[in-house]
């Protein structure tokens, strides 16, 4: 399953990274200059819950954005009790 959000449709997006070194201009150096580019990914804060989607629960996976969006409904808690074990009258 790829790694993007149900809702707002983030996914990993690439960029680079810049090496830098000297001093700046206006602190009294003679400037910046570039010593290195690296490629890099910038990924999605994705998380993987159970939603109420279209009447149905199902795991989806959503960005922690989303959730704090409130765009994702969380089912309603089940009120389930484990079963008793009852052996044929004898204790």
């Amino acid at each position: 399953m790829s790694r993007k959000c149900y809702f707002t449709g983030k996914k990993t997006r690439a960029g680079r990274q810049i090496a830098r070194k000297g001093k700046a201009k206006y602190l009294g150096g003679v400037g910046r200059k570039t010593t290195g580019i690296t490629k890099r990914k910038f990924k999605p804060n994705i998380q993987r819950v159970r939603a109420v989607v279209d009447g149905k629960v199902v795991r989806i996976q959503v960005s922690a954005k989303a959730i704090r969006m409130g765009l994702v409904t969380k089912p309603e808690k089940r009120d389930w009790k484990a079963e008793t074990k009852v052996v044929d009258g004898t204790t």
